[in-house]
């Protein structure tokens, strides 16, 4: 049997802690990141390149929302690498989609937006995906994020959460015909399967295929 002196040379160097940096260290900096980069509990976390199913899916999201938003000017769409803000963690995400309605427009600053969005979409990625269905998840519940969509290509996966009246996700099925109405924007309706098309469907063709 060999013997192992654990107190020794032998023993294996604990891993060191990450370098944690304030809040106000990452908002000033991670911009100058070469990677994107997101905030959490005081440590950075690298977010990898997107490939370009997961950039024409979030376009493909982007201009659906837009369309019901913009005709009645009920808030604004953001996309592209802007940090969402949540103090109940805390922590600093960049949801792929952000939809924040007219009466919580004041959360939106220069460079970031204070506070939970209204709509948090993200698009799952591999090296993503226990952040974006765990750690995401908890945190936009805790944080107060009304609904929350997680869409998972390669499981060919939409999942929608709303916050319930105790302000706790429960998980909203589609229709039967496979559409999801959104209960923030209710003009706002979503056929899973065009996500899982390849191409992604035209919008315009796509829009006419919901129901009246």
């Amino acid at each position: 049997m060999l013997n192992v002196d654990l107190t020794g040379p032998d023993r294996p160097s604990p891993s060191p802690s990450p370098a944690r940096v304030t809040w106000e260290e990452f908002h000033d900096g991670w911009d100058k990141e070469e990677r994107r980069t997101e905030w959490v509990d005081g440590v950075l976390i690298s977010v990898s390149p997107e490939n370009i199913r997961h950039l024409l899916q979030t376009a493909f999201l982007a201009d659906l929302i837009k369309s019901r938003v913009r005709p009645n000017k009920l808030g604004i769409v953001i996309t592209s690498n802007f940090i969402m803000r949540l103090r109940s963690r805390p922590s600093g995400r960049m949801p792929d989609i952000l939809f924040v309605a007219n009466e919580h427009l004041d959360r939106v600053k220069d460079t970031y937006l204070d506070g939970p969005a209204d709509i948090a979409i993200e698009v799952v990625s591999p090296e993503s995906r226990g952040r974006d269905r765990t750690e995401k998840l908890a945190e936009y519940e805790a944080a107060g994020v009304p609904e929350y969509w997680i869409i998972d290509e390669s499981r060919t996966e939409a999942l929608f959460y709303v916050l319930d009246d105790a302000g706790q996700y429960t998980l909203i099925a589609p229709s039967a015909d496979g559409v999801y109405t959104s209960a923030v924007l209710p003009s706002l309706q979503l056929r899973v399967s065009w996500l899982w098309q390849w191409p992604l469907p035209d919008l315009e063709d796509a829009l006419a295929d919901l129901p009246a």
